[in-house]
């Protein structure tokens, strides 16, 4: 009986492994793809390293930065005082749906500047932030 429940346990084990690396593979998006997918967002940010800002700010190296960081940009003092730190967690909740974003940050989230509706495939927004990560 002890033998069984030992195998169970360790196939259970090794399952759940096989689950979890899986999944973090496909949790770590395709920046090729994020770039493709990132021409909704060049409408209003520009990314390369020293562009000028467009209605929104320069992405370039955002990626692990505290939010209204970027030097030359009037943020919203809701952002200003908001201590997001752009991360996974936080960018995919901005660059997805309102109904998302808001139960992230709270209601307040609207006084930002940002008023992109959202992207809808969490595979888009995983590649997204793909992207954003290399922009160093």
């Amino acid at each position: 009986m002890f033998k069984r429940f030992f195998l169970l346990a360790v196939s259970f084990f090794l399952m759940t492994s096989i689950n979890t690396i899986n999944a973090n593979d496909h949790n770590a998006g395709d920046p090729a793809k994020g770039k493709k997918v990132f021409k909704k967002c060049a409408a209003c940010h520009s990314i390369a390293e020293g562009a000028k800002h467009k209605t929104g700010p320069n992405l370039w190296n955002i990626y692990g930065n505290k939010a209204a960081a970027a030097e030359g940009y009037k943020y919203s003092n809701w952002l200003k005082g908001s201590g997001i730190e752009w991360n996974d967690e936080n960018l995919a909740a901005w660059i997805s749906p309102k109904k998302v974003k808001n139960e992230k940050f709270g209601k307040e989230v609207k006084k930002s500047k940002m008023i992109f509706s959202g992207l809808r495939k969490p595979a888009q927004i995983e590649d997204v932030i793909a992207y954003i990560k290399t922009l160093k």
